[in-house]
């Protein structure tokens, strides 16, 4: 279909106000997935797709689908593929049967259950550095068109700038955060020092205070772990390694690991997996670190005597989990906040210890895999986090 002058400047003014759409948006998720609707609507295509490239690693993965599958977020793709040539060469490629083309990775089928005629793609790139790729597949009603890859690529172009502020804002902003959050610990570690140094300390005292400056080394050691796991969650660059696995060996796990912590505070963990639980599918290092951070918590908000219960069940598309404890519960003002970076809600601000950072590290893993996750409560009563992930 020849495409006439005014279906063109049509085309162009929506992109135009599809470049004033990515401006407005500073968190990375929304904006890939806006890139990709966009891209899939100017081009007339079935479904869009962006991989990213990691520089370091040299390694291009998939990051977000119009068509997403769970199995999806992470697959890396071999970088003598379709889209690890466009990264190579920094071209677009334009391809009207994907069966002719050697560079085909037809593991993508596969695992997707999606079938590709073809398929047209662009180099991101931004400051001479190339971010990744965004792809569109199969045309409606014929091949693309060169104008179709024209306007892809102004797209590209602006995608490109977007994704790259995005990051550096979320980067600069956790910065800030983290520092704000260093300057308590190194307070302490400074008066500590400071102490050690006069001659008028008994070697008792001194103890006491070598104990609390190796405390505070830990609390640092692990803020500057979990700022790291977040960033690299926030800024898309932690790739998600799914498999299949039975749920209840990693309960089994993470309360193995915890019931020491628990019996400390004579506090019981129950498990109520159902003995038909089926096979789920997921990255299990990076479920399993959400499910501890759960029950870590649930155990330090209990009261002495108290009960964490770890659940989990199949739904209709998905599975869940959930962790529930018999604490005194969260305000329901509090709970908007929750997972928000170094939040506390008033009250517990220090009457535990912790970096912060540990329910955000959790949303972003749980987003991870199209999932979400949802918080309960009730004061006195206690709370319940529930985790929902697609099948």
């Amino acid at each position: 279909m020849i495409e006439n002058t005014s279906q063109r400047l049509e085309r162009y003014k929506r992109l135009i106000e599809i470049s004033r759409d990515l401006a407005s948006t500073l968190d990375l998720d929304p904006l890939l997935n806006r890139i990709i609707h966009a891209a899939k609507d100017i081009t007339d295509a079935q479904a869009a797709s962006i991989l990213l490239y990691d520089d370091t690693a040299r390694e291009l993965y998939f990051q977000v689908a119009t068509n997403p599958s769970p199995m999806m977020r992470g697959l890396v793709i071999p970088m003598d593929s379709i889209a690890g040539w466009i990264v190579a060469n920094r071209k677009a490629v334009r391809i009207g049967d994907v069966k002719n083309d050697t560079r085909y990775f037809k593991n993508i089928a596969k695992t997707l259950s999606f079938a590709t005629q073809s398929i047209m793609g662009v180099p991101l790139i931004t400051k001479d550095k190339v971010i990744g790729v965004l792809e569109v597949l199969n045309k409606s009603g014929g091949e693309f068109t060169a104008t179709d890859e024209d306007m892809l690529s102004v797209l590209g172009a602006q995608a490109a700038i977007a994704i790259e502020n995005t990051r550096l804002f979320q980067q600069s902003d956790l910065i800030a955060e983290f520092v704000h959050e260093l300057r308590t610990p190194l307070a302490s570690l400074s008066t500590a020092t400071y102490l050690l140094l006069r001659p008028e300390i008994s070697r008792e005292q001194g103890e006491i205070i070598i104990h609390n400056i190796h405390q505070e080394t830990n609390r640092l050691n692990a803020l500057a772990t979990s700022f790291l796991d977040l960033a690299r969650l926030e800024s898309g660059r932690v790739r998600f390694q799914k498999s299949s696995f039975p749920f209840q060996l990693v309960c089994e796990e993470c309360k193995g690991v915890m019931n020491s912590k628990a019996e400390e505070s004579q506090i019981q963990i129950h498990l109520e997996i159902p003995s038909d639980m089926p096979i789920v599918q997921a990255d299990r290092e990076k479920i399993k670190q959400v499910v501890m951070n759960l029950v870590s918590n649930a155990i330090k908000y209990n009261r002495p005597g108290g009960q964490v219960t770890l659940r989990a069940g199949q739904e209709e598309k998905s599975w869940y989990f959930s962790v529930t404890d018999t604490g005194p519960g969260i305000p329901e003002e509090a709970l908007p906040n929750l997972f928000q970076k170094f939040y506390r809600f008033k009250g517990m601000e220090t009457k535990t210890t912790g970096t912060g950072l540990g329910l955000s590290i959790c949303k972003q893993i749980v987003l991870g895999h199209n999932g979400r996750i949802e918080v309960k409560s009730k004061v006195g009563e206690g709370t319940t986090f529930i985790v929902h992930i697609p099948n």
